[in-house]
């Protein structure tokens, strides 16, 4: 897939992660493949602040558990937003609540252009 035609080029993505090194190598990536990454944030409320105080985001990918912290409540405010976004996590889909049930789960470790298909494609 050249560049130019990457569904992410041009996109602006938040990125919620608490694994240092993922958010990084993920950040990276979707840099690489032509996104803006909003974070990396590794905290609940640093990602509730970003939500509620950028004007455009375009997609999102949440880690579930953040430092102990479920990031359910993000993805609410994303979904009232009208935000897609995937939840990029090892847990398996028995766990989550049968709200998201429709929300794409994404395995760790992530793939840029997996995103890019659960969220835009």
């Amino acid at each position: 897939m050249t560049p130019s035609a990457d569904p992410l080029t041009g996109r602006r993505i938040l990125l919620v992660e608490d694994e240092y090194f993922l958010a990084d190598d993920l950040r990276r990536l979707f840099e690489a493949s032509g996104a803006e990454v909003i974070g990396p944030v590794a905290r609940l409320q640093e990602a509730l602040d970003l939500v509620t105080g950028t004007a455009r985001i375009d997609g999102a990918v949440l880690d579930i558990n953040l430092w102990d912290e479920m990031a359910y409540p993000v993805a609410d405010a994303l979904h009232d937003r009208n935000v897609p976004f995937v939840f990029a996590t090892g847990y398996d889909k028995g766990v989550i609540p049968r709200r998201y049930e429709a929300v794409r789960r994404c395995e760790k470790p992530v793939e840029p252009i997996e995103v890019a298909r659960a969220l835009f494609g």
